[in-house]
């Protein structure tokens, strides 16, 4: 309450204060002309050299590099230095040295305190915004997103900088700034809350643009979705499914869950396990081994990391194989474990070791033969023939 009829005090005391300011330059002028034209001209000179400085970076740096490299980032943030800040800077720093009268160094003072403000929300504008285009320039393909994500970057750093600025500008001419800084944390808060969830998805788009967890176009896994990712949007994200449908999903919802990127798979190990019948003997058993590395050799993708007999249960004895396939791509680790199945079953039959029958039907199937062209096949059992009773295995 008290600051309002002061502020308009100033205002209606204003035309008497400028002429108080004029009258008191202008006798400084007549009596001491020489510090005056000392001052003047030093200011005049210390302009031009501030000014001689800023045009020779700008050359220095060079025009049309990319905000990516630090030379365009340093040209960016020099040509945003302002003329009239040098001008002030040059005034306030002669003004210590020359003693201008009260009031003409009160107008120094004040024009300075109002270009260091704007200056300073100047750099830091133009610094924030460059490190974000800088962090963000190598993601090309997410262009149209970014421009958006940049435009609304752009519309809260502005505000933010500039009400700072005049915040600062406001209490260094004596304006009680309390009510205003509370007013504009009440509205903030108010504000945050009423779209909070328009701000999560915002600054999560902004975290998938930067941080990169995946990008459009690469295959992406989370919950029970599996599908390329087609658009990263401002609120959401859209995939396209492998059964299909396109799938929308929240930007912030998908941060939270646990994703896989498909895409950067570097290789795929897989584990598989072979279930053989009891009436093996720890002889075929030793020949295990021999046999996988025999079916993964003619597989150039593939290399053979381990081959055991890792368990023996009540109806098989388990053996478990691992191996790497050094491609990317599914089609080629399913062609692998294709080959190796088939060529690990001519192995198999070859030893005379039979797959354990578990199911209910078991009788319906007969053991492994050997043809005369070496290809495994499976043996009929008549309604008189039995399965042969398992052998034990020796000690």
């Amino acid at each position: 309450m008290t600051d309002k009829p002061s502020v308009a005090a100033d205002l209606v005391a204003f035309p008497d204060q400028l002429q108080h300011i004029t009258t008191n330059t202008y006798q400084w002028l007549r009596t001491d002309s020489l510090t005056a034209a000392i001052g003047i001209g030093a200011a005049l000179l210390l302009y031009l050299l501030f000014v001689g400085v800023r045009i020779g970076a700008c050359r220095v740096l060079g025009d049309g590099h990319d905000i990516a490299s630090w030379r365009g980032f340093a040209s960016r943030m020099v040509g945003k230095t302002r003329s009239f800040f040098l001008g002030v800077l040059s005034a306030q720093l002669v003004a210590h040295f020359v003693a201008p009268p009260g009031p003409l160094l009160s107008v120094i003072t004040f024009l300075f305190t109002i270009g260091a403000a704007v200056q300073g929300a100047v750099w830091v504008r133009e610094l924030i915004l460059g490190l974000v285009e800088r962090r963000a320039s190598i993601a090309d393909e997410d262009h149209y997103t970014l421009t958006s994500a940049m435009n609304i970057i752009r519309v809260l750093v502005n505000v933010v900088v500039w009400s700072i600025a005049a915040i600062l500008v406001l209490d260094n001419i004596g304006v009680n700034v309390t009510g205003l800084v509370a007013g504009l944390g009440v509205g903030g808060i108010a504000i945050g809350l009423a779209a909070q969830g328009i701000f999560g998805d915002l600054f999560a788009a902004l975290a998938i643009l930067f941080d990169r967890p995946f990008r459009v176009g690469d295959t992406i896994k989370f919950g029970d979705v599996v599908g390329r990712v087609e658009a990263i949007g401002l609120k959401t994200v859209r995939i396209r499914a492998n059964t299909g449908e396109q799938v929308i999903v929240s930007n912030a919802k998908l941060l939270e869950q646990q994703i896989r990127n498909l895409r950067r798979i570097e290789t795929r190990t897989t584990v598989m396990t072979f279930q053989l019948d009891l009436g093996a003997t720890a002889a075929q058993l030793r020949g295990v081994p021999g046999v996988l590395e025999q079916a993964f050799a003619p597989i150039t993708d593939a290399t053979l990391t381990r081959a055991n007999v890792v368990n023996v249960t009540s109806v098989a004895y388990e053996v478990e194989v691992e191996f790497v396939v050094h491609q990317q791509a599914l089609k080629a680790t399913l062609d692998a474990k294709q080959a190796a199945i088939l060529a690990t079953m001519e192995g198999f039959a070859r030893l005379g070791l039979m797959p354990a029958d578990t199911s209910p039907r078991a009788a319906q199937r007969g053991p492994w033969v050997a043809r005369a062209d070496g290809e495994a096949v499976a043996g009929e059992v008549g309604a008189s023939e039995a399965r042969p009773e398992p052998r034990t295995v020796p000690e």
